[in-house]
């Protein structure tokens, strides 16, 4: 890990170019040099404000006109004299039900002195009323709260300086916060870190640089606080390299070991795409806190490191540490990915055990767990146990019922949202709309579409036109299809035109798939499924000539199907299969039960879809259709589990027609429910259904599993 790289060599950075040749940025210099003690710049004064063009004055939002005292109702005047005549009675009030965070009448009893005359408050009053402007985020009682202290001509000590320039950054108004800082007439590191944190939270990245690049030239003791902040901005930036050189300043300024500095690099390096420099950090941190296990098993799951976000999760456990809520909600996610209903019910259990079972997050993660591994009572009796639901919780349950082909469940619980008050935005109208598409509500779906703009104010993005297209393929409504995408308001997405080539190829229009598929070409020239899924439809036109073309097209790109892999978890192990896979210690076994099942499902009507899409599949391969690697996972979850048990699997494919006909007989003559999870998305069969409604299965037999 190299963490002396000069600044000129960070040039090849598109965002960090940038910012180094923005021209209000000139106290930077040629070099960011890291030697003898860390000097950044030189320590030439400079004689100009970097930040002259953008003060704000105190007026940038007017306050409220205060009432004046004739213009006080009765009701007003008699409030005031109980209380008591003296402003110290006022303030004791308003300090006592801030410390009760009764923020909205504390405010309305400073409002009972904004009518007074002469008024003076003491500091402790306003440390009061700045607390409660925060925790309403009210930028109207700031405004109020800040005027007040103007025209009182109250003298602030640095503290109180500190306070109104936190409130100001807390209610997101950095103009008048830059405002402020600047007429500060000293500034300590509190005052440099509110400012510079405020920058880093709104993400304004390069702002937050320039502010510390000044910080630095004015004084350059800064503390592990700055350079925390400085590293998100780093990974905001997706700068690695200066991340590495903030990693090496810390270093010799001798807070290598702080934790802060530590957890904020762990996350850095995971976010910049280097998981080996997080795990170097976190293994050099003498002391091992709650947010440094945490940030290091969210940085493995972030990269798709599932089995080794989960080792992580049971290190974190063996090593006694204290686990959070954010614990129990990343681990469960993983869960997810993994199709582990075992860890994830442990999470469950641990997430109750640690006193967390009321907590939004990680129900809202549980909810999404239980609703995408079939188990729908589950995730419905974790989702009527929160005491408080936010819009993430409705969307997780929405969607869950919509992939499950329970498009009615998933319209009745929108209407029941807002019917108690929740707002839905664009993921709700996405996952409602897609619940109408798998499960073909039209008339609900086109209803909830004119909607979102006419009566909730959110406009369709692309994802919202693409749930409408495949809604109007699954009827057949070719031609009205593909009049919504011209006439989108926007350039049309791959989500769309792929919707209409699946469309097309469902209902056999060979020339509208053509046209959308050459759209796709010039859309993702390189990607395999557009090729396939033409090649499907030429194939099911008897148009050969065309198919060979694509199959030429194929070989010339160098373009191939990497094998399918399917992966089933039992008693907490994951075991993978590949087609025709015979490296299994139970094959003999495994084999025996997928020739019984076959020959079981054959007397209900199933035959082999053995049609080779390529023109160069031996007999051999054709063969492997019985053994495709879906079939041997079900078949080692059938023989290794009791007769009650549900079987979860991964797919790394998009299921094929010959096992999505197969899974189906076999769920219903072992009475089993078998949840696939595909390239594409959740499959629930139970008694000779399936809940994409036999939509979804788009790829052929040989081509998936070659």
């Amino acid at each position: 890990m190299d963490l002396s790289l000069p600044l000129d060599q960070l040039r090849n950075s598109s965002r960090y170019v940038t910012f180094l040749t923005d021209p209000h940025v000139h106290v930077l210099q040629e070099r960011f040099l890291l030697s003898g003690g860390c000097t950044l710049f030189s320590k030439k004064k400079r004689y100009g404000n970097a930040f002259s063009q953008i003060k704000a004055s105190h007026g940038f939002i007017k306050p409220r006109p205060m009432m004046k005292p004739e213009n006080l109702s009765e009701e007003t005047i008699s409030k005031v004299t109980e209380i008591g005549d003296s402003v110290s009675g006022i303030s004791a009030q308003i300090e006592k039900l801030v410390f009760h965070k009764r923020y909205h009448e504390a405010l309305d009893f400073f409002e009972l002195l904004e009518c007074g005359v002469d008024c003076q408050l003491d500091s402790s009053t306003y440390d009061s009323l700045i607390t409660a402007c925060i925790g309403l985020r009210s930028i109207r009682g700031v405004k109020r709260v800040h005027n007040h202290m103007v025209t009182s001509a109250l003298v602030l000590d640095q503290y109180l300086w500190n306070r109104v320039l936190l409130m100001h950054v807390k209610c997101r108004m950095m103009l008048d916060a830059r405002s402020i800082f600047d007429d500060m007439p000293e500034r300590n590191s509190v005052s440099w870190n509110t400012m510079v944190g405020g920058l880093v939270d709104l993400g304004d990245y390069l702002e937050a640089f320039r502010l510390f690049f000044m910080m630095w030239e004015e004084n350059s003791a800064a503390d592990s606080r700055i350079f925390a902040t400085m590293i998100r901005a780093s990974s905001g930036l997706e700068v690695m390299s200066l991340g590495q050189q903030l990693h090496c300043c810390a270093l010799k300024m001798g807070e290598g070991d702080n934790r802060f500095i530590s957890c904020a690099l762990i996350d850095m390096y995971s976010k910049c795409g280097s998981i080996e420099d997080a795990q170097f950090v976190f293994d050099m941190m003498p002391e091992k806190t709650t947010i440094g296990w945490n940030t290091i098993i969210a940085g493995y799951a972030l990269h798709g490191y599932s089995e080794e976000a989960l080792c992580m999760y049971y290190d974190m456990r063996d090593a006694g540490v204290k686990m959070d809520h954010f614990t129990f909600s990343i681990v469960i996610r993983v869960c997810t990915r993994l199709a582990s209903p075992e860890h994830a019910k442990q999470a469950h259990a641990g997430l109750v055990r640690h006193g967390f079972g009321l907590d939004i997050v990680a129900n809202t993660a549980l909810v999404d767990f239980y609703m995408k591994w079939g188990r729908i009572e589950d995730a419905r009796n974790v989702f009527e146990g929160m005491p408080q639901k936010n819009v993430i919780s409705w969307n997780a349950l929405i969607g869950g019922y919509g992939n499950h082909g329970r498009g009615i469940e998933a319209v009745k619980l929108f209407e029941r949202m807002i019917r108690e008050g929740m707002m839905p935005n664009h993921v709700t109208f996405l996952a409602v709309l897609s619940a109408c598409s798998y499960s073909g509500l039209s008339d609900d779906g086109w209803e909830i579409f004119e909607s979102m703009s006419r009566d909730y104010k959110v406009k369709p993005r692309a994802m919202h036109y693409a749930c409408m297209i495949e809604l109007l393929g699954r009827e057949g409504f070719l031609d009205e299809a593909f009049a919504l995408i011209r006439d989108a308001p926007f350039r049309p997405t791959i989500n769309m035109w792929a919707a209409l080539l699946t469309a097309c190829r469902v209902h056999k229009n060979f020339e509208l798939g053509k046209f959308a598929a050459e759209k796709l070409y010039g859309m993702e020239p390189e990607k395999l499924s557009n090729y396939v899924m033409l090649l499907n439809i030429y194939n099911s036109a008897g148009k050969q000539d065309e198919a060979a073309a694509v199959v030429q097209t194929l070989k010339r790109k160098g373009l191939g199907i990497k094998p399918a892999c399917t992966w089933i978890e039992i008693k907490k192990q994951p075991h993978v299969f590949l087609s025709g896979d015979k490296c299994h210690a139970q094959t003999k076994e495994i084999y025996e039960k997928v020739d019984e099942l076959m020959l079981e499902i054959s007397k209900y009507g199933y035959v082999t879809e053995g049609e080779t899409l390529l023109p160069d599949v031996d007999e051999q391969e054709q063969k492997l259709p019985h053994y495709h690697s879906e079939k041997l996972a079900i078949a080692f979850g059938l023989i290794s589990t009791s007769s009650s048990t549900s079987l979860q699997l991964v797919q790394s494919h998009r299921i094929c027609n010959d096992c999505h006909n197969a899974i189906k007989l076999i769920a219903m003559i072992t009475k089993r429910e078998i949840v696939v999870r595909d390239a594409s998305r959740f499959h629930r069969f139970k008694n000779h259904m399936c809940s994409c409604g036999d939509y979804c299965s788009s790829l052929q037999c040989m081509l998936t599993n070659l």
